[in-house]
């Protein structure tokens, strides 16, 4: 990955699904996805996806999609196809990323299609930067931090668009920390990774070395 790629122009992506991992047979129910450049949301994506099973009723209760609405929804074929020209190669941001990334690998994997762009977690980096929190929880981070919500959690493009709100917030913190506007994505992926303890430090000691 070109490190120097900037963390302000992404894909915020989010995914509701039948279940917790496609390895255990659940599908993708709804795909919601906006692109960020230059840290403002310029576009969306959504649709619901037929996942060829009955979803139970907790996903419905939790969701708000329903069996008779996935019955006329595309299949992931035509979905998919579709999404994979929205993403264009770019880099991907979600909040619990981990689960949305198996979901996307395991849609894609079966219809042979790829994606190039690096995945980075906005709940793990709201960790790092906000760690009075609460919790990191969506709904939660965005009280935290005073952030407008949706009236539409647990659907895809609300989730999406809370999440994209969340990286766009997190960029201009680090840029305000530390006086700096050359934000990569590859540093707000290694933010994600490090010790929560050790944000302070490996945020000075990162810019210290780029302004040298």
């Amino acid at each position: 990955m070109n490190k120097n790629i900037s963390a302000k122009s992404v894909v915020g992506l989010d995914f509701e699904t039948t279940g917790l991992s496609p390895r255990y047979g659940d599908r993708v129910i709804e795909v919601g996805a906006v692109i960020i450049e230059n840290n403002v949301i310029k576009n969306r994506f959504e649709s619901l996806i037929n996942p060829g099973i009955k979803i139970s009723q907790f996903i419905q209760e939790f969701t708000g999609i329903t069996n008779k609405m996935l019955k006329t929804a595309p299949n992931s074929e035509s979905v998919m196809k579709d999404f994979s020209k929205f993403l264009n190669n770019n880099n991907i941001v979600a909040h619990n990323a981990s689960f949305d990334k198996r979901f996307l690998d395991a849609e894609f994997k079966e219809l042979g299609l790829s994606y190039t762009g690096d995945f980075a977690c906005t709940m793990l980096a709201s960790r790092r930067l906000y760690p009075y929190s609460i919790n990191h929880k969506l709904e939660t981070i965005l009280d935290h931090l005073n952030i407008k919500k949706t009236k539409q959690f647990h659907r895809a493009l609300a989730d999406a668009e809370m999440a994209a709100k969340l990286w766009i917030h997190m960029i201009r913190d680090v840029e305000k920390k530390c006086n700096y506007r050359k934000i990569s994505f590859h540093l707000m992926q290694k933010l994600c990774k490090i010790n929560k303890r050790e944000t302070h430090n490996f945020l000075r000691k990162y810019f210290e070395r780029n302004n040298d």
